[in-house]
């Protein structure tokens, strides 16, 4: 499967502890040079910057069209990371684009790709065991003031018949 990632869910996974197991969903996750420069270059120094800079399962790959980046920032009044994650996604035929923002999102939507945020990448991992306290992972979620909706969360924590928060 083809996945490309925008930063804000790199950079959240990393605060949670959680970023080491996207491949276990994944494999191999590709970044345009945007995200990477995002997260690891202005980044430097926070949480997900030396996992994306160092993990030999992420792949940093160019954008090619640059005019179709800067028009469709301007169209979807969105950032360069997270038009270039869209753009790189149709680039590559991906099969799945990880991206929080809601107006992201719906671009990404738009473009006809499937996506995932970071409760998805949490809940997945749970299903296939690879996670043991989503409970846990959603109180750090809120400790470390992740942008998450926290009825979002009770919603999740529901699905699995776990307490609320």
């Amino acid at each position: 499967m083809i996945v490309v990632s925008d930063s804000s869910p790199l950079i959240t996974l990393a605060r949670v502890g959680c970023f080491h197991l996207l491949p276990q969903l994944f494999g191999t996750v590709r970044i345009s040079d945007e995200v990477f420069h995002e997260v690891s270059i202005i980044g430097a120094g926070l949480p997900g910057a030396s996992e994306v800079a160092t993990s030999a399962w992420i792949e940093v790959q160019t954008v090619h069209d640059k005019t179709g980046l800067a028009n469709a920032m301007k169209l979807a009044g969105l950032g360069a990371g997270e038009v270039s994650a869209v753009l790189l996604a149709k680039q590559v035929s991906a099969e799945l684009v990880v991206i929080d923002e809601w107006k992201a999102r719906r671009f990404a939507r738009e473009q006809g790709f499937a996506v995932t945020g970071c409760i998805g990448i949490l809940e997945d991992l749970y299903e296939r065991g690879e996670l043991s306290d989503l409970r846990g992972v959603y109180w750090r979620l809120i400790e470390q003031k992740a942008r998450v909706d926290i009825r979002l969360l009770t919603l999740s924590l529901a699905k699995f018949k776990l307490p609320p928060l």
